[in-house]
């Protein structure tokens, strides 16, 4: 049994009768009913956001997820971004990754790296099932139009560990998981939260999971656009628009030093529940963030731009632990940089390095408020052994938010 973002009406039936026996309410509507950052009246910076404040805003983007809920254990997904509706093989696209701390398993890095370019979707899952989505994904690419002579893929696959809810050693995708989110991906507004990739991870104590965030520039500074999708599931000490929310709520990364009789093991593994006196840990994790724009860019310039999310991030309370994998993917989906396969010259658009400045600024701005979507759309999630991941609690921070005079009252 799985869940994914569009469901036929007797799919949609099945699966609703699933959610009821394992949750209290259906966890879909559950995230309909909770708010996005905006929705709060918490505004980051200056720029503002598309018309669905998300990655796909960005022209030709898509995206596509799976929810994979199965009995009391399983509590994973795949979370598919591609970066335009082609064969994105034969129309690659230029690329670049950033490691803010290298914790993790992110398939395909080298090639990206040494060619500047991208020729597969981005897929997110959890970290035991990496491998096995580059081996469905790779299949399915091998069997579309006009692949018949392929003889070497490069797919980009990246993770988080969700083994604190899920079943991570029971590996539980299948090909048929990233096939249908590879076929599903659309344009439209990216669903978020405790969905795809999201579906079993965790952030700063709470329930972690998928959130995305837009940003738009003015015609003055070439009106491109700027999409940010990421996967939480790091700790740190939570900061909302500069509020210190984690210390307010009483949850946040090293709480257990600071207080009077707290631990001095430092040995604790990511997914642990809690450091023995019921807080949650919220040191370990990590994050994948996955940056896109229609703007021409160069890989170099690409680059560039991936360690500006870097910037959001820090923005939020992540230190990049040395258990956390902070990885960023970034791309241009404009169709003057795709590569094909010809060998010969030829002419390209090229943004100037004075002309990046805007763009640095809004890839902070989007990655910061995709990151507090991704947890202010969680829900709740009971998974492996009953172990349970609170949703943030919105009444509380919506308070600390006001205290501060971060919104209004």
């Amino acid at each position: 049994m799985y869940r994914h973002d569009r469901l036929s009406p007797k799919r949609w039936v099945v699966t609703a009768i699933a959610l009821l026996v394992f949750s209290p309410t259906p966890l879909m509507s559950q995230a309909d009913e909770r708010p996005r950052a905006r929705d709060l009246g918490l505004r980051i910076g200056v720029f503002s956001p598309g018309p669905h404040n998300g990655i796909t805003d960005v022209a030709g983007v898509l995206v596509g997820q799976v929810t994979v809920w199965e009995g009391s254990d399983v509590r994973t997904g795949v979370t598919a971004v591609l970066p335009h509706p082609g064969n994105i093989f034969q129309e690659k696209v230029p690329g670049a990754v950033v490691v803010g701390n290298g914790f993790g398993k992110l398939a395909g890095v080298t090639q990206v790296r040494e060619l500047g370019e991208i020729e597969t979707p981005i897929l997110l899952t959890c970290t035991l099932c990496v491998w096995r989505a580059a081996d469905a994904m790779v299949e399915w690419l091998l069997g579309q139009d006009g692949m018949e002579g392929v003889r070497s893929i490069n797919p980009v696959v990246g993770e988080t560990n969700d083994g604190g809810l899920n079943d991570i050693r029971s590996r539980p995708i299948r090909p048929e998981h990233v096939r249908r989110a590879l076929e599903e991906a659309r344009t439209g507004p990216v669903q978020e939260g405790s969905v795809g990739a999201g579906t079993g991870t965790r952030a700063f104590g709470w329930k972690g999971g998928i959130g995305s965030s837009s940003r738009v520039l003015p015609d003055a500074l070439g009106g491109y656009t700027v999409g940010v999708l990421v996967q939480s599931n790091y700790g740190g000490i939570l900061s909302m628009g500069g509020a210190p929310v984690g210390k307010e709520l009483g949850r946040y990364s090293f709480q257990r030093f600071v207080e009077e009789g707290g631990s001095v093991d430092q040995n604790t593994p990511e997914d642990e529940d809690d450091d023995g006196r019921g807080i949650p840990d919220v040191d370990g994790g990590s994050i994948m963030m996955v940056v896109a724009t229609d703007a021409p860019l160069s890989s170099r310039n690409l680059e560039r731009l991936a360690g500006r999310a870097l910037l959001g991030l820090a923005r939020t309370g992540s230190s990049g632990s040395n258990g956390s994998g902070d990885y960023v993917l970034a791309f241009s989906s404009s169709e003057d940089v795709r590569r094909t396969s010809s060998r010969g010259p030829r002419t390209i658009l090229d943004l100037p390095n004075d002309g990046m400045s805007g763009l640095f600024q809004a890839t902070i701005e989007a990655t910061e408020e995709a990151i507090y979507n991704s947890i202010l759309k969680a829900t709740d999630v009971t998974g492996r052994g009953g172990s349970t991941a609170q949703a943030l609690p919105i009444d509380e921070v919506v308070e600390v938010l006001r205290r501060y005079g971060v919104i209004g009252g």
